[in-house]
């Protein structure tokens, strides 16, 4: 079964990197809009390219719910990292040029960061529902570092601007995500009865605002800006939203809380050097 988690993971990636990348040419070719903006969604709806990115999207959203039917949350939601390396050269494509070297590099360093951590962590699964305190405690945290986010984005420019907005999409993205894993089992087996179940409703507003967000992000420079954070932040805010939530357990013995330190460090080295990444 964690095979399958695994792949059903990797194949969802590559999805998301397409959505990413054709998304992001089309909110580029948007006038620049304040971060939260909810005016430049709408005028994205009347783009066919940006309409055809949510295809990608909507699959690679299905192959996630069904990995997190067969995989801990902790597990499954890393693997979205790869998608990083897949979205770079197709926007790069899209724009008619290479890719640029420096994106490849700290899109390197950040995910070796990640795959460093996660090896080390072991993360293993817990409870399948977190308790009504837990999503509050959740909730609280991650509100709070999304509207710190906001604060920094309001008054930054161009990638920077970009990274603050990825690093809010990404905390959202790893909230539904979480919310998306207490549907799962339901959603594959008893969809009916998810209509009484006010974790989906709650994956609607926050899948919304992380939308938003997202297309804000994708305006500030290069992709790899905005695009670095999110896959960052997701399965990182995912894994700790695991361990918190839903009790899932990670190993910190020995020398492997100072390895999981040093992965942290370069996540956080990774997210700078995209904050400084310039169109060309």
């Amino acid at each position: 079964m964690t095979l399958f988690a695994v792949l059903l993971g990797l194949a969802s990636a590559l999805f998301f990197a397409f959505s990413s990348a054709l998304e992001q040419h089309a909110a580029k070719q948007e006038k620049p809009t304040r971060a939260g903006d909810p005016r430049l969604l709408i005028r994205l709806l009347h783009r066919p390219l940006w309409l055809f990115g949510g295809i990608p999207d909507a699959i690679g959203t299905g192959l996630q719910a069904v990995a997190l039917r067969f995989g801990p949350l902790a597990l499954v939601e890393p693997l979205l990292m790869s998608g990083l390396f897949m979205a770079i050269p197709l926007e790069a494509a899209l724009e008619k040029r290479r890719p640029h070297a420096k994106d490849l590099i700290l899109a390197g360093v950040a995910i070796v960061g990640l795959a460093a951590f996660l090896i080390t962590a072991n993360p293993r699964a817990g409870v399948e529902q977190p308790s009504t305190l837990a999503w509050l405690g959740v909730g609280v945290v991650a509100g709070g570092l999304i509207a710190i986010c906001l604060l920094g984005a309001w008054r930054a420019r161009d990638a920077h601007r970009g990274t603050l907005l990825g690093i809010a999409t990404g905390l959202l993205y790893a909230v539904a995500a979480a919310l998306l894993k207490t549907i799962s089992e339901d959603l594959t087996s008893h969809p009916w009865t998810l209509l009484a179940d006010w974790h989906l409703y709650a994956l609607i507003v926050v899948g919304a605002a992380a939308l938003v967000l997202n297309q804000n992000a994708y305006q500030s420079g290069p992709i790899a800006a905005p695009l670095t954070a999110i896959t960052l932040l997701d399965p990182f805010g995912g894994v700790m939203i695991g361990v918190f939530a839903f009790h899932e357990t990670l190993s910190t013995d020995g020398p492997r809380l100072v390895i999981e330190i040093i992965a942290v460090i370069l996540m956080i080295v990774g997210i700078s050097l995209a904050s400084t990444t310039r169109s060309k």
